[in-house]
């Protein structure tokens, strides 16, 4: 196992561990002085739809057009190139970001429409939600913004400052909620204006990182550059490719919005939760994975190419398949632990937890296809992922049409979770099919290992949580914490034993050398 790619990975997963960890204290708040009501639904929409731009064009299509060529201007040309990459590449993008802000901001009542015309029968929440989008929009340019400076500096293998970003969203939004609300007549607006105060201070943050590499931009507008143009036409095809699964979310909540009140909200909450662990490991692992796999590729390292991407998919299974067992039996018991307070009732628990079981069993996918989609990216090949893209979004809808009439808004997630698999299994093939990703040996061996494992975890976990209804739903909030508190790890050390007594080693995930 390379030392660096593992330390790297720990960094980011750390830091995304800390804004996770501030993003539960943000939805608790949230959970507690606004429920699961028209305002948080309303809010919800208006946030999820810049939110979508950012997945899109910042940290989606541009991280991966952009990080592979600044990787190979990094290690083919001349210093002053690069930065003159960097300067026509900010110029171009802020360009592009400023008039897609205006045209948002513009459009809200349209997008609005688009993305959740079900809230058309009730006139408030749509004119709530369309004053939410209007303020929230600008959050585009300053995020997508971000990503690029992130970019720049996790190709530099600094990735300290890109990590903890997201840390002054939560801050901020926490200050709003807390402080803020109680003088708006509308006390989501204050989120709102939350927002986009903190994506002008995450853009700025980046900036002082940029200046001690000397890359800190100098914007000049420039589409015909050789660069940029190539950063375009690869970008192109990324937008639906490696955001898949958000156009798949934003399904989901157009049709959410013609279900019963508290469907747009029960789906985010279930959402937050699958995103916690995703981001701790498998979003760590994908931002640091993509610069490695750009480098070896710009240096015609085969082997290692293909020993990175094994190395990625041994550790995304050895954390993700537990994660995903232990968050659909725990679902109930997390709801409750953190959100059952104030205006989230029971029956709020209740519901989010369908949707979370369920879209908790896609998790594992959504971990690989993070480690899978850079094995194109780094080879600058983005119209593969955008035709697996579309398959899968045409997978989803089609899950939709038989799911949602049984399963309501669980429904929903559950398409999510099946199409992400399509999505992954096609990225898998295609990488064999293409000769870029050849298995080490082992993997029948270690794939038995962590079967046998993660049963025992289950029957721990199922033994240990007792009657999830009413050893949880009937006690105190610091009861639940406590039991909780214990639980998790248990179930972890069960796993990690039964792990090591079957012979997983570390020396067993080694791969590259950095």
């Amino acid at each position: 196992m390379s030392k660096s790619l593992l330390k790297s990975t720990g960094l980011v997963s750390a830091m995304t561990f800390l804004s996770r960890l501030l993003g539960f204290v943000r939805d608790m708040i949230y959970a507690q002085l606004f429920g699961a009501g028209a305002g948080m639904d309303a809010f919800n929409v208006a946030f999820r739809i810049p939110n979508l731009f950012r997945r899109l064009v910042g940290e989606g299509a541009f991280s991966q057009a952009f990080v592979p060529v600044f990787s190979e201007y990094r290690t083919q040309r001349e210093p002053q190139e690069l930065k003159q990459l960097v300067d026509q590449v900010a110029g171009t993008l802020g360009t592009v970001l400023l008039l897609l802000t205006a045209l948002g901001m513009v459009g809200a009542p349209l997008l609005v429409w688009v993305f959740a015309s079900g809230f058309g029968d009730e006139p408030h929440k749509f004119a709530l939600t369309e004053q939410l989008l209007q303020i929230t929009f600008p959050y585009v340019l300053c995020i997508c913004l971000t990503a690029f400076a992130g970019g720049i500096l996790n190709s530099c293998g600094h990735f300290a400052v890109p990590a903890l970003t997201p840390v002054l969203l939560n801050v901020t939004m926490i200050a709003a909620a807390l402080w803020a609300a109680p003088y708006f007549d509308e006390p989501v607006l204050a989120l709102g204006w939350g927002v986009a105060l903190a994506g002008v201070l995450q853009l700025l943050f980046q900036l002082p990182a940029l200046r001690a590499l000397h890359l800190l931009p100098r914007p000049r507008l420039a589409w015909r550059a050789d660069g940029v143009r190539r950063i375009m036409r690869l970008m192109v095809p990324a937008l639906i490719g490696s955001s898949a699964a958000q156009i798949n979310l934003l399904i989901n909540t157009q049709l959410a919005s013609t279900l019963p009140t508290g469907s747009v909200s029960w789906l985010y909450y279930s959402d937050r939760l699958v995103e916690f662990v995703l981001g701790i490991f498998g979003a760590a692992l994908g931002t640091v994975i993509l610069p490695k796999l750009s480098r070896q590729h710009a240096g015609g390292e085969g082997e290692g190419f293909s020993a990175t991407l094994d190395w990625g998919m041994r550790w995304t299974l050895l954390i993700g398949v537990p994660a995903t067992v232990a968050l659909m039996l725990l679902s109930g018991p997390l709801l409750s632990t953190l959100f059952m307070h104030g205006e989230f009732s029971a029956y709020d628990v209740e519901m989010t937890t369908r949707s979370l079981t369920t879209y908790g069993a896609g998790l594992v996918s959504y971990m690989l296809v993070k480690v899978l989609a850079p094995g194109f990216y780094a080879r600058q090949d983005t119209r593969t992922p955008v035709r697996f893209g579309l398959i899968s979004i045409g997978a989803n809808i089609g899950f939709q049409l038989v799911l949602v009439q049984w399963l309501a808004h669980a429904g929903l997630a559950l398409s999510t979770a099946l199409a992400s698999f399509v999505n992954c299994i096609l990225l898998y093939w295609q990488l064999r099919r293409d000769g870029v990703y050849r298995p080490s040996r082992g993997w029948w061996v270690f794939g038995m290992r962590l079967i046998i494992a993660n049963v025992a975890m289950a029957a721990f976990l199922f033994w240990a949580a007792g009657d999830l209804e009413r050893d949880w739903m009937s006690v105190s909030t610091l009861d639940r914490l406590l039991h909780l508190a214990w639980l998790v790890p248990a179930g972890a050390a069960v796993y990690a034993l039964v792990a090591v007594g079957l012979g997983v080693r570390l020396r067993h995930l080694r791969g590259p050398e950095a």
